[in-house]
């Protein structure tokens, strides 16, 4: 594997994203969407918590408000900033990686986005990007584990690296010294409903600045490391490492909703029948679909959010109530409403075997009505597939949205542009780091 990373990395080193026009455009939507769910997230009590406990014990010179008295330090933001995107669960994936590999990567280099050009921040965040992405689909997790505390620190270790300005075989330092020490994070936050789950890329992300700081100044990692973690931590060697031509971030994926990607596409064929039924006349609601789904996302009755964001049941339910899922949905008194809930208990799960078998994701509901009426709808695609390609319009509405009351709509809107057009050259982050740099560029 070493041969094949070193390979990657020497191409990405040299990448000119102004010659790959489709990758630089999929890097500045990641930042718009990424930072988007991050304005939504720091408004939750707990993550604000965090932020403001972290700023006392830790200060430092990262903001995320220009008028903040006090900053955090390089490793506390990088926690903050991957909790707040993952909060409601709204942020990006990767099918292939069986996770998220640009949350880590994001978060690790927020902290120093004064020190960089937007051209210099993108060609970084794709650099992790590429490696995290990879690394996803060669170390698959093991049952009972969760993939956000595990390889997404490789991606991370490898973007910061660049950013720093090491070189390569530098790079692939970092990388090594990062799985020496990969942690096994569990599944069981999600079942239980605890919100440690979400401090699992924190972690990730702190671990990719430590490791690249590490190489900068000399630290050294043994080869093969990679996959001696693979046959130890994970029991199995890992699976081939994709050095071929292209670039996985074309491949990964925006979220429409604020939910486990897997409860998209019942959400999705809720929202098609909804307006043609009275949601109080609901009976019996039957949602069909594949075996992982059901595996991942078979929370019932969710009493947490972090629950409910794993939930086929309850997404289907908010969906048929509400109209849309979203972090409104999670918060109170929406999260505890009656007829949601009843809804949530008519569902009823069961695996589609001939989609299963053919690794093919969608859903298939039924809704049957008191007045003897039955609804019926499929979905095999959801926004954000290659079927159904997001949109610019569509990802800057939601980044709108989520920043609704944290930023004047106005200041959100020119953020937006920015971050979506800005020249390389540019500095289009305001709130980042010393009192000097708080003003948007």
């Amino acid at each position: 594997m070493d041969a094949q990373l070193l390979g990657v990395l020497r191409g990405l080193h040299t990448l000119d994203l102004n010659a790959e026009p489709a990758l630089q455009t999929r890097a500045r939507w990641l930042v718009l969407d990424t930072l988007g769910c991050i304005m939504a997230g720091l408004r939750s009590e707990p993550v604000l918590r965090m932020a403001q406990g972290a700023a006392v014990a830790d200060p430092g010179s990262f903001r995320f408000n220009p008028d903040a008295a006090v900053g955090l330090s390089a490793a506390n933001a990088a926690m903050v900033l991957a909790m707040a995107a993952c909060w409601d669960e709204a942020c990006e994936g990767h099918a292939g990686a069986h996770g998220r590999p640009g949350v880590a990567v994001l978060a690790a280099l927020l902290p120093m986005a004064s020190r960089l050009t937007y051209g210099q921040f993108l060609h970084a965040l794709v650099v992790g990007y590429e490696i995290g992405a990879r690394m996803g689909a060669s170390l698959r997790i093991n049952k009972g584990m969760h993939v956000d505390g595990n390889w997404p620190a490789l991606g991370a270790a490898a973007a910061v690296a660049h950013a720093l300005g090491l070189n390569p075989d530098q790079i692939a330092q970092a990388v090594q010294v990062a799985a020496c020490q990969l942690p096994m994070s569990l599944y069981l936050p999600v079942r239980s409903g605890a919100t440690a789950r979400n401090t699992y890329l924190g972690h990730a992300a702190q671990l990719g600045q430590n490791a690249a700081l590490a190489v900068a100044n000399g630290i050294t990692a043994p080869a093969e490391a990679v996959a001696e973690y693979a046959q130890i931590g994970l029991g199995k060697p890992p699976g081939p490492f994709d050095a071929s031509p292209g670039f996985e971030l074309l491949q990964g994926y925006f979220k429409s909703y604020a939910a486990v990607r897997h409860v998209h596409y019942g959400a999705l064929a809720a929202h098609a029948l909804r307006s043609s039924l009275e949601v109080s006349q609901i009976d019996r609601v039957a949602l069909q679909v594949y075996e992982e789904a059901t595996i991942y996302c078979g929370n019932r009755a969710p009493q947490t959010p972090l629950q409910a964001q794993f939930s086929l049941s309850f997404g289907l339910a908010a969906m048929l109530r509400w109209g849309r899922l979203d972090p409104w949905v999670y918060r109170e008194p929406q999260f505890q409403d009656p007829l949601l809930r009843a809804l949530e208990a008519k569902v009823q799960v069961q695996v589609d075997v001939p989609w299963t078998q053919q690794q093919q994701r969608g859903a298939r509901v039924w809704i049957d009505c008191s007045d003897g009426t039955r609804h019926e709808h499929v979905i095999t695609a959801v926004p954000g597939d290659a079927q159904m390609p997001f949109t610019e319009h569509a990802l800057q509405d939601k980044f709108l949205s989520y920043c609704e009351g944290s930023l004047p709509a106005a200041q959100a809107a020119d953020w937006a542009a920015q971050l979506l057009h800005a020249p390389l050259d540019a500095r289009p982050f305001p709130f980042w780091n010393s009192s000097q740099e708080k003003k948007p560029c």
